[in-house]
C-alpha cells in the first residue's frame, strides 16, 4: 500500500540493506508475490552479484542446455534481454538473476531498468547491502527510488543511517524502510 502512494510514476525500486542477511531478498519476494496477487506484473532484477540467494529461492526453467543466463550475460553483451528474463513459479512474475561481475554502471543497465518499466508494471531491484558494496548507490541512479531494510532488534540505527545517507548522497529517492 505504501509503494502504491509514494508517488505517481514510481515502477522502479531498490531494495538493500546496511548488512548481509536483514531479509531485504525476502521482502523482495514478498511484495512480488502481493503485487501478482494484485494483478500487477513485476520483474525483479538481482544484482547481488557476490552473494545471492534468489537463484536457490526461485525454480527458473532453464532452456538452451540447461543452463540460466544472467545479468551479466546482458550487460557484457553476450546474450539479449529477452534471452535472460526467466518466468517464475509466481503467474505475472519473471526475474533476471545475478551472476558474478562488475557492470552495473553500463548503459546496458539503465536500458534494462527502461525496458522493464515500460513492459512491467513495476521493477524490483534486490540489491547488495550498502555496507558490503557500493553496487546499491549506483544502482540507485536508474531506479525511481529506494527501500531499506532492516533486522527488528539486530541491526543498529547508526547502520541504518549510513545506509540512508549512502543512498541520499547519490541521489536516490527513500520511499521507506521495513
Amino acid at each position: 500500500t505504501s509503494i502504491s502512494f509514494s508517488g505517481k510514476g514510481i515502477k522502479s525500486i531498490l531494495f538493500t540493506s546496511s548488512l548481509p542477511n536483514e531479509g531485504k531478498s525476502t521482502v523482495v519476494m514478498d511484495l512480488a508475490r502481493s503485487l501478482s496477487d494484485s494483478k500487477k506484473s513485476v520483474l525483479v532484477v538481482d544484482t547481488d552479484m557476490r552473494k545471492s540467494v534468489l537463484v536457490g529461492r526461485l525454480k527458473a526453467k532453464a532452456e538452451r542446455g540447461g543452463k540460466i543466463y544472467g545479468l551479466s550475460h546482458y550487460l557484457s553483451g553476450q546474450k539479449s534481454l529477452d534471452k535472460i528474463i526467466y518466468a517464475t513459479n509466481i503467474p505475472k512474475v519473471f526475474i533476471i538473476f545475478a551472476n558474478p561481475t562488475e557492470l552495473l554502471e553500463t548503459d546496458e543497465f539503465r536500458e534494462l531498468i527502461e525496458f522493464g518499466e515500460k513492459n512491467f508494471d513495476y521493477v524490483l531491484v534486490d540489491t547488495p547491502p550498502t555496507g558490503a558494496a557500493i553496487d546499491a548507490a549506483v544502482v540507485g541512479k536508474n531506479v525511481d527510488g529506494a527501500v531499506i531494510v532492516a533486522a527488528q532488534s539486530t541491526t543498529s540505527s547508526r547502520a541504518v543511517i549510513n545506509a540512508k545517507k549512502t543512498l541520499e548522497d547519490s541521489g536516490v529517492k527513500i520511499l521507506g524502510a521495513v
